[in-house]
């Protein structure tokens, strides 16, 4: 259902690195036509003040179709970098564009996410801009409710993968159009159609310019709730 991207360069000297994720992801449904989205999310290394990242992203939708979203919104990242002698704060500020297309792959309920992102990276002697482009799909797979029903509540399986590309300015990041791969599988919990919580991990490649390429390892937590 879901395919995999292992680029040319993962064959090269990684750097393996394990992380713990920590995520909140928030619909508001207002009417037919208008709703809100809000993701918060901590990322750390294995210890939690060790290579850290909090982000808020807030955003605007509009339901173009029952099974299609059209959402604007922004974002912020505070990311903290455990260095000798003291820590190190970058910020980046995000404008982000993105349509989500809902439908079936095998019978199952699959979500297609095209975003777009402007990108200002501030850094300690510099503010760098950049944009980005992602591709994410996402399927759910419940373990005792027929796959032709509507699911409710239960337990269910999440597989998802998500592409990133570095669509202008990618000298200003690591140099190369291909950014980074996320693959991830997680078990979770449906308590009804309005919450959910799942586990489960999450495969990170990263491409990097001046050094071996990242192979992050993440153990990630996530609520969804659907109001």
């Amino acid at each position: 259902m879901i395919c995999f991207l292992i680029p040319e360069t993962s064959i090269k000297a990684q750097d393996h690195q394990f992380g713990n994720w920590y995520a909140w992801f928030n619909n508001i449904k207002f009417n037919t036509k208008w709703g809100l989205n809000n993701d918060i999310q901590f990322r750390a290394g294995k210890d939690w003040g060790e290579n850290s990242l909090f982000l808020i992203r807030p955003g605007v939708n509009y339901y173009v179709k029952a099974n299609q979203t059209a959402s604007a919104g922004y974002a912020t990242t505070i990311i903290t970098h455990q260095l000798t002698g003291g820590q190190q704060r970058l910020t980046e500020h995000r404008i982000w564009e993105q349509y989500i297309i809902t439908g079936e792959v095998f019978n199952i309920p699959v979500q297609h996410r095209f975003r777009l992102e402007q990108r200002f990276l501030k850094r300690p002697d510099e503010t760098v801009f950049t944009q980005r482009a992602r591709y994410f799909i996402r399927g759910i797979i419940p373990v005792n409710s027929p796959l032709k029903q509507a699911f409710s509540k239960g337990c269910f399986f999440a597989l998802q993968n998500e592409l990133f590309f570095n669509i202008q300015n990618k000298n200003n990041v690591n140099g190369s159009l291909f950014d980074q791969n996320r693959a991830y599988a997680a078990f979770g919990y449906r308590f009804s159609s309005k919450y959910d919580v799942e586990l489960g991990y999450m495969n990170q490649f990263s491409k990097r310019n001046t050094q071996a390429n990242l192979l992050n390892h993440i153990v990630q937590i996530a609520f969804y709730t659907r109001l």
